[in-house]
């Protein structure tokens, strides 16, 4: 098993990647959406590698004869329990809506009911990071896999600073709950890493999950928002340039 500390380091990483994005989100609170669909889009291919290389095939390595079965549930499992979430919280892809109707105060709340939903959908993939420290031989893959994830918070960081301070909030305040969001991830990858050390028996399974849940939310928040502005053809291209990206860094560093 990995040594604590670079856990922790990445696990910082994976939060802080929030924070970099909410720094970004106040500089840059006009930003095309042309350009903020092109880096989800990026972002979502990158998970999308992560998810198959770092997770759902590892899992079928590490569960024996039973793999095909543990990963099938285990994929299914993962993307069940963030559709349940879902149906309590709204989340990315309806943020857009959220800030053309910020400048309501009775918006307020439905702007922190969007924060609050993006600080649940954030544990799950900071267990995604986490598990993936599990994978004793090949520490390249827990890396590439918070590295994605990583990613996606950059753009998600941006997103959720304009209506925020739209609504009202004010800057500092905003920053602050943008990094809580971010915080909440740090807890699920030391969550996830403890979850698998404690009990190397569900890695498969806990692989399995982590993948499920993140091809959830590039299927049902990421690309459709990467859709929704007319750059279908140029977020698709950078889809794939961020796929093609971390498969080339799995065949070089795996």
């Amino acid at each position: 098993m990995f040594c604590l500390d670079l856990v922790l380091l990445t696990a910082l990483g994976v939060g802080g990647a929030t924070v970099i994005g909410a720094v970004l989100g106040f500089a840059f609170q006009k930003l095309s959406h042309r350009f903020s669909d092109i880096v989800l889009a990026f972002a979502a291919g990158v998970m999308l590698a992560a998810a198959v290389f770092g997770l759902i095939l590892p899992s079928l390595e590490y569960g024996g004869k039973f793999g095909l079965i543990i990963t099938v549930l285990g994929v299914f499992v993962g993307a069940v329990c963030l559709n349940l979430t879902d149906r309590l919280v709204p989340h990315l892809h309806r943020l857009a809506g959220a800030e053309g109707e910020a400048h309501n105060n009775a918006q307020l709340s439905k702007v922190l009911l969007f924060v609050t939903a993006i600080a649940i959908h954030n544990l799950p993939e900071g267990i995604a990071a986490g598990v993936g420290f599990g994978i004793e031989d090949n520490p390249s893959q827990a890396l590439l896999i918070a590295g994605g994830i990583a990613l996606q918070n950059i753009p998600e960081g941006m997103v959720i600073i304009g209506p925020m301070v739209a609504s009202g909030i004010k800057p500092r305040r905003a920053f602050l709950l943008a990094s809580l969001t971010g915080l909440v991830e740090v807890i699920g990858t030391l969550l996830g890493y403890f979850a698998v050390s404690i009990a190397s028996a569900i890695l498969p399974f806990a692989l399995a999950f982590a993948g499920g849940t993140m091809l959830y939310v590039i299927s049902d928040e990421m690309i459709p928002e990467t859709h929704a502005h007319g750059h279908q053809r140029g977020a698709t291209y950078a889809l794939l340039v961020g796929f093609c990206l971390m498969l080339v860094s799995d065949v070089l560093l795996g």
